[in-house]
């Protein structure tokens, strides 16, 4: 097997840790197996290694190797549906369960990257930007709704004010979000993965799972295997997200692969840097695809968009991305682009994610539908809490019914990119 090696981003140049940890051979057992070494699996291995379980993680590739290594490194809070549509299709009572946990993945990590020292330029601050005024209506009850529901943190912003923020004519409005915020997520996973190792945590890589095999019984062991090992376990998470596959089929239906696309600048001068980004905040606009951007702790501007359903890979990212970052900053039209990669992310018919529990001890989180930095945080320490006993938190995601996408697995990506095509000629046309 060829030694597996990081996607060519700015986020694996950049990165602190490059040692590759060994494959998992031979027969092993712990308290708790997880597969899969993204935000999920690492969040819920450290929570669990502090409260003194003993936990292997298993990993097909490298840790952050799949969208925790590659997205927009953006603080994103709630969820990709908000608190209002939970509430509207699920009930007061869910949607309330739900809003009370909005807020919480930025304060995890936060409370992580502080309590063991993680270098991954976290900054704080994030925008939502609108393109047109039907969008700032919408951010305008964006702010009443969370700030119901707790965050005093936000601050709406005019079309002259957002451009304090934004070197760019292009937004008419925005909302500022100061608990939101960004950070270099491969070396955010990659700290939180070292902060486990040293509570006695131990990690596989290179190591695809072939089968996870659920306990029969109350009290037995669920068994974890792969072509050279085998990990049987009190416990199983499966954590692998849009990157796993023929694990757990039965939930594998109800989730669609997406891919989007990333590029980062050379680094820019001071100049440059606070003529586009004076404060230094990270940036979202309100379209259905929408595009995102910021600044990496270095002064590139990294700036992202667009989806490809189905998980296909572009033959040429800068070809998507540039245009649209030079319709929002036209003075970088000579910036060289030094790194340009795309990633995928696992998408949901309702966009909230899939969280469950498959026979008495093989749990499974994933289909952040795009929010993931801050969800798959909370969704580890839920997971956690599970896991010790305290299920109240994870019986409110695994109570949200999943549905298939329409048209089967054949039919998903074309059903779902007219769709899309739909909601960007709205979000063009402003209505």
């Amino acid at each position: 097997m060829s030694i597996p090696t990081h996607t060519n981003s700015y986020y694996a140049a950049s990165a602190n840790d490059t040692v590759l940890r060994p494959e998992l051979s031979g027969e092993h057992s712990c308290d708790v197996c997880i597969v899969g070494a993204g935000f999920t699996g690492i969040s819920s291995a450290l929570h669990l290694a502090e409260a003194g379980y003993k936990v292997i993680v298993v990993e097909a590739s490298r840790i952050g190797f799949g969208a925790s290594g590659r997205n927009g490194g953006q603080l994103v809070n709630s969820y990709s549906r908000d608190i209002d549509f939970i509430k509207r299709h699920y009930g007061e009572q869910v949607g309330e369960q739900m809003a009370a946990m909005a807020f919480e993945g930025q304060a995890v990590i936060r409370q992580q990257v502080a309590k063991y020292q993680i270098s991954c330029d976290l900054k704080q601050g994030g925008i939502f930007a609108a393109c047109n005024a039907k969008q700032f209506e919408e951010l305008k009850a964006k702010k009443a709704l969370w700030e119901a529901h707790g965050n005093d943190q936000l601050e709406l912003l005019n079309a002259d004010e957002i451009q304090k923020h934004i070197g760019t004519d292009r937004y008419v409005g925005g909302l500022l979000d100061r608990l939101s915020g960004h950070v270099h997520p491969l070396n955010l996973v990659l700290g939180e993965a070292a902060a486990f190792e040293s509570l006695g945590g131990v990690i596989y890589e290179a190591s695809p799972v072939t089968k996870v095999q659920e306990a029969k019984a109350e009290g037995e062991l669920a068994t974890v295997t792969t072509a050279k090992g085998s990990v049987k376990a009190k416990h199983v998470i499966v954590a692998g997200n849009a990157y796993i596959t023929g694990i757990i089929p039965e939930v594998e239906k109800n989730s669609m692969p997406c891919g989007t696309q990333i590029i980062a600048t050379e680094p820019l001068s001071e100049e440059m840097q606070k003529a586009i980004m004076p404060n230094d905040v990270c940036v979202e606009d309100c379209n259905y695809l929408l595009d995102y951007f910021r600044l990496s702790g270095d002064g590139r501007l990294l700036y992202g968009g667009g989806t490809t359903y189905g998980a296909r890979e572009p033959e040429k990212v800068e070809a998507l991305i540039v245009p649209k970052m030079l319709k929002t900053f036209p003075m970088l039209k000579d910036v060289k682009i030094d790194h340009a990669w795309t990633g995928n992310f696992l998408l949901t018919l309702m966009r909230l994610p899939q969280v469950g529990r498959i026979g008495t001890n093989v749990y499974y989180s994933q289909g952040y539908s795009g929010h993931g930095v801050t969800s798959t945080h909370l969704l580890g320490k839920v997971l956690a809490e599970a896991i010790q006993g305290d299920t109240k938190r994870f019986d409110v995601f695994a109570g949200l019914p999943q549905y298939p996408f329409p048209g089967g697995r054949a039919l998903r990506v074309p059903y779902t990119a007219v769709g899309a095509a739909y909601y960007a000629l709205r979000d063009k046309l402003g209505i």
